[in-house]
């Protein structure tokens, strides 16, 4: 089988999401009322329809984009009788997406990957006091160069390279000190676009170790069973089959690198030929065309596409 499934993660949420499967499958209805059964909270109603500056709380939003996943997982399944290990030879996900992408392969349940994320996203954001950290979007610029670019703009602070996301779109993350001097070093690098990112905390880097702590406790104290399909993992870049690497690289990618690239690359090698990207928006579809020209990409996240993807596999 030459496809792959991936979820997408903290960006690419808005106010009404979901509400299009919702109204549509009873499969994806279920999945909203056992996610809100599980965080005690009504996440599908802020979901739907706002407040955004609640939706977009880290708290939030990660559990949120989980919710929406999952909905085009289990709509999926409900329209063409086959789950993800029917149509896909590998699965992954973009940080809090790794979540969605283990939820769906059978690694852990639903409400479980729920409640998780609302711990992670807690433990993220207090981490960090509001203010003390940032995160920067580098285009233009190359995977060894961001490197080096942290590196000379830490001068004592944190300062790592948090995300490879494509050739020539990198992120770093770490002390707004030394994120605001790798912006103005990176455009002296001949960086196209340098900007500071609209985040409530510095995500994946050393900063982010009291919330690593957190994770490890949480996903020790739960359940977990051996995905039914690889999982190619962030921090590592490799196909995980067992609960326990899963588990031990989750707690891992609180503090390391997104190597989303090198993600998709390694799917590539494995023969994969197509991409398709299970929830909301299509950011990720973007970032595949820009990493290999040879892969497809497609986005399944409304009613048309669902019912569209599920005719395709029957």
């Amino acid at each position: 089988m030459t496809r792959a499934i991936v979820f997408p993660g903290q960006g690419s949420q808005t106010v009404g999401m979901g509400k299009d499967l919702a109204d549509a499958f009873p499969a994806a209805r279920a999945v909203f009322e056992e996610v809100d059964d599980a965080l005690d909270q009504k996440l599908s109603t802020l979901m739907f329809e706002g407040p955004e500056d609640e939706l977009t709380l880290t708290e939030n939003t990660q559990p949120a984009l989980l919710a929406v996943s999952l909905a085009v997982v289990r709509s999926i399944e409900a329209e063409s009788g086959k789950r993800p290990a029917d149509y896909a030879s590998f699965a992954a996900g973009h940080s809090l997406g790794e979540y969605s992408a283990l939820a769906a392969t059978g690694t852990f349940s639903l409400g479980d990957a729920a409640r998780l994320l609302r711990i992670r996203g807690n433990a993220m954001q207090k981490a960090v006091p509001v203010g003390d950290g940032a995160m920067a979007a580098l285009i233009g610029i190359e995977a060894e160069d961001a490197v080096a670019i942290a590196e000379a703009a830490a001068a004592g602070d944190v300062c790592d390279f948090a995300n490879d996301n494509a050739p020539g779109q990198v992120v770093l993350s770490g002390a707004v000190g030394a994120i605001e001097r790798a912006v103005e070093i990176a455009k002296e690098r001949g960086a196209k676009r340098a900007v500071l990112l609209p985040v409530s905390a510095p995500f994946h880097c050393a900063l982010m170790g009291p919330a690593a702590d957190v994770m490890a406790e949480a996903l020790a104290n739960t359940e977990m069973h051996d995905p039914a399909i690889p999982i190619v993992a962030n921090v590592s870049a490799a196909p995980v089959e067992t609960a326990d690497v899963a588990r031990r690289l989750l707690v891992e990618q609180v503090c390391g690198r997104v190597r989303w690239r090198e993600c998709v690359q390694t799917m590539a090698n494995e023969g994969v030929r197509e991409l398709v990207e299970l929830g909301h928006g299509k950011v990720l579809t973007g970032l595949t065309r820009r990493i290999d020209r040879e892969l497809s990409g497609t986005a399944v996240g409304s009613s048309e596409t669902v019912r569209e993807f599920a005719a395709a596999l029957s």
